[in-house]
């Protein structure tokens, strides 16, 4: 079989890798309050982007009869049959099993760790075990795609500290409204694949509300860094710039939540699916920009 890279490119879900790498490299700015040193970014680059891409070719290994099932999906390497399975999972373990060996000959061994950590929690905790069994799939796994903040920081620092909890903390509640926007667009793609997603399990109005509820505390832990401003002898975190950014990206990001309560169309829906990519890329920008320029 002739198969193109662009097919194995395709198995690593590449927009999903960016944003997952621009959180670690915003940890790592974060953590050395400043641009780490060339040598150590980029090393720590390659290794998120081999853990983050493998364990999705693993994920989309085991889901490979699901994801046939659904329109969404169905285009996928695997199940369109340009990529043998098999394949794909040799692939996805080769990356993973890269990853770690860059990252603990190259940078430390607490991040490699944790980038395998990441690796199965996706795999084994969520696609195994939470996806296909419980409405709450969405909001434990979301810890996978927070672990590159902490890798990023063991990566910058050798160590995790209260803020890179914070910082994994943003992710993590930021995943809930995200991916459930994008639940309620394919709720029929779930439901043909016995898939307990939210608003299959619960309904569509549960889920706008969870949506809200889930945001509201997304924006409180975006803006918790300015407690170790007012603590006295604490390190500092963020400063105002991002504060402020902070809390205008969130004051959007509850508006849209409660629009989508008001609307409940699909539309709306729409929009705050993409606002909330936009809303984390742009919120760790700032981040970037208050450790660098201010």
């Amino acid at each position: 079989m002739n198969v193109s890279p662009r097919a194995y490119i395709e198995l690593m879900k590449p927009r999903i890798v960016i944003l997952l790498v621009f959180t670690c490299v915003t940890s790592m700015i974060v953590a050395s309050d400043s641009l780490p040193p060339v040598d150590l970014l980029l090393l720590t680059i390659l290794g998120g982007v081999l853990s983050a891409g493998g364990a999705s070719a693993i994920n989309q290994y085991l889901d490979r009869e699901l994801d046939a099932k659904m329109a969404r999906t169905g285009r996928r390497p695997i199940p369109s049959g340009r990529i043998p399975a098999e394949h794909a999972l040799i692939f996805g373990l080769a990356l993973v099993a890269s990853s770690v060996l860059i990252l603990g000959g190259f940078v430390n061994w607490l991040a490699a760790i944790l980038a395998l950590a990441g690796a199965i929690y996706y795999v084994v905790i969520y696609t195994l075990i939470l996806k296909r069994n419980t409405v709450v799939n969405i909001l434990i796994g979301g810890g996978a795609g927070a672990m590159p903040v902490l890798v990023g920081w063991a990566g910058a620092s050798g160590s995790l500290e209260l803020q890179a909890f914070i910082l994994f903390a943003i992710v993590f509640y930021w995943t809930p409204p995200h991916s459930w926007a994008l639940a309620i667009l394919v709720n029929k793609d779930y439901a043909a694949a016995d898939i307990p997603m939210m608003p299959v399990a619960r309904g569509e109005a549960v889920t706008r509300f969870q949506i809200l509820f889930y945001s509201i505390q997304l924006v409180i832990i975006t803006l918790t860094p300015a407690l170790l401003l007012w603590w006295p002898q604490a390190p500092i975190m963020l400063d105002y710039f991002y504060l402020t950014i902070a809390a205008l990206l969130g004051l959007i990001l509850i508006g849209l939540a409660f629009k989508l309560i008001r609307r409940a169309d699909k539309a709306t829906a729409r929009v705050l699916y993409k606002y909330s990519s936009l809303y984390l890329a742009l919120l760790f920008l700032a981040m970037i920009l208050d450790r660098l320029l201010l």
